[in-house]
This record gives structure tokens, sequence and C-alpha cells, in this order.
């Protein structure tokens, strides 16, 4: 029998929750577990429920969905948040990033790019509305940046070519299935070269891969 993906859903406008939750629950094996109209409420359905997959909006009552973050992966640790917003502003999405959202997507979002967002965020991917990429990497770039990354003596210490080419691709946010297809190799290739990257690097993310790319020009070879 097939897994069930438990999600929730947070989101002020019941009116939109309701249609995302229906939207949603015609993926086979996913469920919508729980649904949440502000952070407080937020938190306590992920304590009880323990969700795989948050998705959350930015523009809440009394707390933003990004300052919200941090609670949420406090209290359900094994689960991805992924933001869902309106809002445009890279300082959103660099504060999202930094508190550990595994990706930020816009409400423009057609139905099949967000179910893939989720299953490749859910797979460990940092997915980012195309809308988003410029901003993304300018937050990579600049003061707004996730969490800082080891400092080594030699960028890419200890990777290999093959590995130095991934990781270039991942700092310019392509997704495992464009690693594969720009380099034309298996994407199951792809994941195993991205989980050595982070191992040898002491890495806990692809975000953080990122910004260690991104500091040290291997985004640019």
């Amino acid at each position: 029998m097939t897994p069930t993906l438990r999600l929730l859903l947070v989101d002020d406008h019941s009116l939109f929750r309701r249609g995302l939750a229906a939207l949603l629950a015609d993926e086979p094996g996913w469920q919508v577990a729980g649904q949440a109209a502000d952070a407080s409420e937020a938190l306590r359905c992920a304590a009880e429920l323990q969700p795989d997959l948050i998705l959350l909006d930015n523009h809440l009552p009394g707390v933003r969905g990004v300052d919200a973050v941090p609670g949420l992966r406090e209290v359900a640790p094994r689960a991805r948040v992924l933001l869902l917003t309106v809002s445009e502003e890279g300082e959103d999405l660099a504060a999202a990033l930094k508190a550990g959202a595994s990706g930020y997507l816009l409400k423009t979002i057609e139905r099949e790019a967000l179910v893939s967002g989720i299953v490749r965020a859910l797979q460990g991917e940092l997915v980012v509305s195309p809308q988003m990429t410029g901003k993304l990497m300018d937050a990579l770039r600049g003061g707004g940046a996730p969490p800082a990354v080891p400092v080594e003596d030699e960028p890419g210490d200890g990777l290999s070519p093959r590995e130095l080419e991934i990781l270039a691709e991942i700092a310019q946010g392509a997704s495992n299935k464009g690693i594969a297809r720009t380099l034309g190799i298996a994407e199951t290739t792809v994941k195993i070269h991205v989980q050595r990257i982070l191992r040898k690097l002491k890495l806990s993310s692809r975000v953080q891969a990122a910004v260690y790319a991104t500091e040290r020009g291997i985004d640019k070879q």
C-alpha cells in the first residue's frame, strides 16, 4: 500500500485553503492532515499532526510566515516547510531560506508545478519559483544569505571534478533532473553525487551547498 503523504496547509484565507486542500487531496497517496489560519494555530497543528510537509503563506495575522518557520521546524523536525505566497520580495525569500524553509513558491504557480515542487522539496531539493531565481542568487550572494557554511582552505576541497560540476549546477538553482539533463547522466546518479557532496563538505542542505559554491566562485565554473 502506498504510504500517505501528510500535509498541513497554513493560510488565513479559508476559501483559498479549502480550494488548495481539494486540489492536493486529488493526488494519490496524499492527505491534507490539517489546516491553520495563523502561526500559533499552525504550531499547535504541526506539533500534534507531525506532517511530512507544511505549505505556509507569508502574510498571516500577527506573525509572518517566514518568522514562523523556525518554530514549525522545532515542533515538527521531520517536516519540510514550503512557502506558498504572493510576496515577491527578495527579503522574504532570503528570510525563508535562512530560517530553514525548503523552498519559496508564488501563488501564481500552476497545479502541476506545485505538485512537482512538493515532491522535489520532500526529496531534499531547494524549490524556488522561476520568477524568484534572480532574487535567489542575490540572496545567496548578499547579506540575507542562508546560514553560514564551514570555511575550507581550498574551494571544493575533496570534491571530484564531476562533483564540482554538480555543485556549480546546484548553485544555479538546478534540480536533479535538470542537472542530469545538462550533464547527460542518470538522475539517480545525480542524487548519489549530491549526497556525497553534502557529506564531504559537512553540509546539511542544498541551500548551504549553494551558498558554499557561490561564496567560493564555484557557481561560475
